[in-house]
């Protein structure tokens, strides 16, 4: 019984730690939509075509350095496995 107790605080103790290495590097919740608006006002006037089109061009190359950083972080994983006796 002492022994399950054990185990039981030490997962307890340890799965925070281990929760830090699901995230790829960058915080979920990053709101950086006052970035994007202070790039894109310094060259369009805000609330025009230009400026909105500026924001969609942001959120696009965001995206697609995600996917990029994604697929990267996927095929590393394909390799390790594939390759179990290579470092």
């Amino acid at each position: 019984m002492r022994r399950n107790s054990v185990r039981l605080l030490g997962l307890l103790l340890l799965a925070p730690l281990l929760a830090g290495c699901l995230e790829r590097g960058q915080p979920t919740m990053a709101d950086t939509s006052g970035d994007d608006d202070a790039f894109c006002a310094r060259s369009h006037a805000v609330g025009s075509t230009d400026f909105v089109n500026c924001r969609k061009d942001r959120d696009v190359q965001r995206a697609n350095a995600n996917s990029r950083v994604d697929k990267r972080q996927r095929n590393l994983g394909e390799y390790m496995l594939n390759n179990p006796t290579r470092p």
